[in-house]
């Protein structure tokens, strides 16, 4: 973990509200593995004394990228930054995802901002050699990631709830079709889209599978408790013992 000023390199509206800032951060890059997460302070002075945690969304040597919607004063601060401008940030923080060895295909399924990880994810897997399989799901067209900043070996299954793009639904309707084919399932999105999971945890064919919780952090070392849920394993701390966990241990 470090705490390091990071250059802005760019930062670009790429979705109506959504952003997609590059920093350069080579103390926190270097050590950055899918699935975790930093701590950006977002404003300047006493007035501003928590960060906000940003799932880091990719690395390209020295540099890496958040990927966040503008929801309050925060992160509405943080998409006025300019090329050039200094981000306090603290990281990489929590644990990441864990891919299995020996097993070769990989199914991932992103919800809307959920797409922030998985990038990142699906990105390492095609370095290491895996096969990946990428459903993407979103309310409509507009709000889709964009398909060139995905990893072009990366096979892209489309869903949006009104129709608009790929096929009409959520891209829990597509589990039974594509998890026969997957080794290990990871998954970030809503808790609804967790719900869902679970219910049709018949249809995930007993494939072991992995989540991203996103809840409210205060400090995201493990020292305020404020981002504590309960497990079938007792009471953790997102920030320390995840943000990656089972679905079956939620």
């Amino acid at each position: 973990m470090k705490q390091a000023l990071a250059s802005v390199i760019s930062n670009t509206e790429i979705m109506p509200g959504v952003y997609l800032m590059w920093l350069e951060s080579p103390q926190i890059a270097s050590k950055a593995k899918p699935g975790q997460f930093a701590m950006i302070r977002c404003g300047e002075g006493a007035e501003h004394p928590l960060r906000r945690p940003l799932s880091i969304h990719r690395v390209d040597n020295n540099k890496l990228a958040f990927l966040f919607t503008v929801v309050g004063k925060g992160t509405h601060w943080l998409a006025q930054r300019q090329a050039g401008s200094n981000i306090d940030l603290l990281g990489p923080l929590g644990n990441g995802y864990t891919i299995q060895p020996g097993w070769h295909n990989l199914l991932l399924l992103a919800g809307g901002i959920g797409i922030a990880p998985s990038c990142f994810l699906a990105e390492k897997a095609i370095q290491l050699g895996y096969s990946v399989r990428l459903l993407l799901g979103a309310q409509t067209a507009t709000q889709l990631y964009p398909r060139h900043f995905l990893p072009a070996k990366a096979e892209l299954v489309i869903t949006t709830e009104d129709g608009t793009a790929g096929t009409e639904g959520m891209i829990t309707d597509l589990l039974s079709d594509f998890a026969g084919w997957a080794d290990q399932v990871f998954a970030c999105g809503p808790t609804l889209m967790y719900q869902t999971m679970a219910a049709k945890k018949r249809q995930l064919k007993g494939k072991p599978v992995q989540i991203s919780l996103e809840v409210r952090m205060g400090c995201g070392l493990g020292v305020c408790y404020g981002c504590t849920v309960k497990t079938k394993n007792g009471l953790k701390q997102v920030c320390k013992d995840g943000p990656i966990f089972d679905l079956d241990e939620i």
